[in-house]
């Protein structure tokens, strides 16, 4: 199928405007010289919406426009995704901000530079069909619970929810499931009993009848009801060592990230639509986009980390995890906002 008719007018122009800046790039190349324009970005479940100013930002040119050749590696959810840039097979992660505060307490230092989710977009749903006469989060207990991957932010609400019903995370059986079509297979075949996942997944279940919501986030008033205050959800986190290093590879992704936020912000449904690959949709036009309109809020206008969110997030996970102990974690160091205030400025985001 050829996609040459669908480039409309504004992507037309942006084209020339980009080849216009071609030509002046030289210049300002040479004042910023990238450290590092090979990139590997490792993510965990990239067509989740959770991450898509990132595939807008890749989709529409953004890290070519900043002299970045950028490779994306998806991974079926964000610790998978963590694991890779541990291991060093990918320089930068795409994923939930809370990451680094785990990473911290393990006496891995790691830094979020620019911010994708001003909410983390997760909810969690029960399902009607295994079972219909739910009342209570208490009997979930010896359940089965769907998450993207074990570990990853969908887990950690889980265990938020869980945990303010007296229940511990071994008391249910958590099953990676990802974010796409095979989240909406396990729920419907009846292999788990609840799911804790993403949009568009959960609006296209919950649309359906298929899922009771319990507990939601998709909004900026969930997000205060859940958490208690706001919460940085999807960011660009690297090691602290690989961001001293490459302080202009960087600037140059937060750049890229920023831009496709500001294109965000005035996007239509259909703009978005003709940018996102056909198999992000899940084969449902219609509810792709009442699920965009659900999320649209919880998209970061401009990068910038809230101060405040970061303790939303480090409360959240001291509640119900144990290992981590909130008078031994130095918040400063987990985030900067360094790039994102520059980029921001830059785009007039």
């Amino acid at each position: 199928m050829s996609h040459q008719p669908i480039i409309s007018r504004r992507t037309f122009a942006g084209g020339t405007a980009l080849a216009a800046a071609a030509l002046a790039l030289p210049a300002l190349r040479a004042q910023t010289k990238l450290e590092k324009n090979k990139i590997a970005l490792a993510v965990g479940g990239k067509a989740a919406f959770y991450y898509l100013p990132l595939t807008i930002s890749e989709q529409l040119g953004y890290f070519k426009a900043e002299g970045l050749d950028v490779e994306i590696s998806d991974f079926a959810g964000g610790a998978r995704a963590l694991q890779a840039v541990v291991g060093g097979s990918a320089d930068v992660c795409s994923g939930a901000y809370e990451h680094t505060i785990n990473l911290q307490s393990k006496n891995q230092m790691f830094q979020a530079f620019v911010l994708q989710g001003r909410a983390p977009q997760i909810a969690f749903g029960v399902s009607t069909k295994n079972m219909p006469n739910f009342k209570s989060v208490a009997e979930l207990k010896g359940k089965k619970i769907g998450v993207s991957a074990p570990g990853s932010s969908t887990n950690m609400m889980a265990n938020l929810v869980l945990s303010r019903a007296g229940l511990k995370p071994g008391d249910v059986s958590f099953i990676g499931v990802g974010t796409a079509a095979g989240a909406l297979a396990a729920l419907r075949s009846g292999q788990i009993d609840a799911l804790s996942n993403t949009d568009p997944v959960m609006t296209m279940l919950e649309q359906k009848g298929e899922v009771k919501i319990i507990s939601d986030t998709r909004t900026l008033k969930g997000t205060i009801d859940v958490f208690g205050g706001p919460m940085p959800a999807a960011c660009l986190y690297a090691p602290t060592e690989f961001i001293q290093k490459n302080p202009n590879t960087c600037q140059a992704l937060a750049n890229a990230i920023v831009h496709g936020l500001k294109w965000l912000q005035t996007a239509g449904p259909g703009d978005i639509i003709k940018t996102v690959p056909e198999s992000y949709l899940l084969g449902d036009r219609g509810l792709y986009l009442a699920s965009f309109n659900k999320v649209r809020e919880s998209i970061s206008p401009d990068g910038i980390i809230p101060d405040d969110g970061v303790k939303t997030a480090l409360k959240a996970l001291a509640s119900f995890d144990p290992a981590i102990k909130p008078d031994k974690i130095d918040l400063s160091k987990t985030y900067t906002n360094a790039f994102a205030r520059r980029a921001k400025e830059k785009f007039k985001a």
